[in-house]
Order: structure tokens, then C-alpha cells, then sequence
């Protein structure tokens, strides 16, 4: 696999949370200095937004769709990048949060309930999505011939795996595949198309011995990743999804 995952599709991004069992601490002073810290490492980050429950630290997005962002729930820390040059420039971001926001949030390790690491494909293509899938994935199985083509067409195809990894299966990896309906026409009578995405999300669930375990488990789940996306999504999953689009005029 040589062609970088971004070109594979309209968007690609890398996704990190983490999941805490307790509220994080909301006072002013802790928030903006743990956003504080990451834009010092990340000028660009420099929008401060709210949102109801949430609150951001983003990039704005570049020419090229490339943008960081960081929110905070009350349960939750999500880093993300869209259409990184590559993942590493994605890792970055998400293994500093997970160094910094323990000190700054009074993380503790018995607090951790999962961390989870998400690459995504967007797709924009029109038409019908699932019928899409149906052509690029199940076409000629068992599952194809509970549909004729004569009486029907298939209206909700997103197929969704979990597997577990290792001797432990401690980490979990779901790969998912998300139809959306087209948009609605604007003024001029032009439908919006809306992205068909794939998704492969690692997780592992439990607290941690010492906080700095999160960055050898992200580490762990990004080589995981990366050996996934490579051996199995883009050549079972994206390629062929892609192609469909291509052959269906939708994109």
C-alpha cells in the first residue's frame, strides 16, 4: 500500500477519546490552561468555540481541508485531525493530549474507562448509498439473494464487524460501514451529496496502572491500526467501495 490513505477518498481523519468515568473539573482556570498548552504546541489551534456541553479548541480548516480540533465533554477528552499530510502529523496531537490532560484535568488511572483511536473515510457521492455497498460488498453471497432486483432495492446496508485482537482480544476493532440519505435541493434544484464513510475504530476498555500507560496503549492501538487499514480496509473495504461509486456515476 504506497498511495497515502488521504487520496484514497474525499476526507480521511483520525480520531482519538477518551473515555473517563468521573466528570472532568470545569473551572475556568483548568480549561484554559490545558487548551493554552496544546495551542502552544499547535499555534494554529487558536479558535476557542462552545457548544452546548462541549467546549473545542480548533485549526481553521486550510485550503486543502486540512484541520486539528480538541473537545471536552463531561466525560470525555476527543482529539481529531482531518486530511492530515500523514498519520503521524495526526499521532502528534493525540499522544500530547494524552500526556498533558492527566496533570492538568486530575486524570487518574483508575478514572479511564476506554481510549479509543477512529480512521475514517468520507466518500461524497450522490445516489443510493446503500445500494452502493450492497454492489461492492455482498454482490454474490448468501445475503445478495434475499434481495430481487426485479421487486426492490436495498434501503439500509451498513455492515458493521467486531473482532478482538491478540491472545486477550483486550482490544476491540469494529469495522463499520455509514449510508447516509442524499440532501435535500437547494434553491436551484442541486441535491447536496451527503459521505459514505467507513469507519475502523480500535478500542481498549479499563483503567491503567499509571497515567502514563495511555501513551504505550495508543501507541499500541495506532500500530494496530495502521497494520489493519493496510491489510484489510482499503483492500476489502475501500477499494472496493470506491469502485462502486466510480461504476454507479455517483460521485
Amino acid at each position: 500500500m504506497t498511495e497515502p490513505f488521504g487520496a484514497l477518498s474525499s476526507d480521511f481523519y483520525i480520531n482519538q477519546r477518551l473515555n473517563l468515568k468521573m466528570d472532568l473539573p470545569t473551572s475556568r482556570e483548568t480549561i484554559l490552561a490545558m487548551f493554552d498548552r496544546v495551542r502552544r504546541e499547535f499555534p494554529a489551534m487558536d479558535r476557542f468555540r462552545r457548544f452546548s456541553g462541549e467546549l473545542a479548541l480548533e485549526s481553521d480548516p486550510s485550503a486543502d481541508g486540512m484541520q486539528l480540533w480538541l473537545a471536552m465533554r463531561r466525560t470525555n477528552i476527543r482529539t481529531g485531525s482531518v486530511n492530515p499530510a500523514d498519520p503521524q502529523q495526526a499521532y502528534a496531537l493525540h499522544r500530547l493530549v494524552l500526556e498533558v490532560a492527566p496533570y492538568f484535568l486530575s486524570i487518574s488511572p483508575l478514572d479511564v474507562d476506554y481510549l479509543e483511536l477512529l480512521y475514517g473515510f468520507d466518500f461524497q457521492c450522490g445516489g443510493n448509498h446503500d445500494a452502493i455497498v450492497f454492489d461492492a460488498l455482498l454482490a454474490g453471497s448468501p445475503l445478495a439473494a434475499l434481495v430481487d432486483p426485479r421487486s426492490g432495492v436495498p434501503i439500509d446496508c451498513q455492515p458493521m464487524l467486531g473482532i478482538g485482537l491478540g491472545e486477550s482480544a483486550d482490544v476491540q476493532a469494529h469495522f463499520e460501514i455509514k449510508t447516509r440519505t442524499p440532501g435535500r435541493a437547494d434553491r436551484s434544484g442541486d441535491v447536496e451529496p451527503q459521505p459514505l464513510s467507513i469507519f475502523l475504530t480500535l478500542r481498549k476498555h479499563g483503567s491503567v496502572k499509571d497515567v502514563g500507560d495511555l501513551l504505550a496503549d495508543f501507541d499500541r492501538l495506532a500500530r494496530a491500526g495502521e497494520q489493519l487499514l493496510q491489510q484489510r480496509v482499503v483492500p476489502n473495504l475501500v477499494m472496493p467501495i470506491r469502485e462502486a461509486i466510480a461504476a454507479s456515476g455517483s460521485n
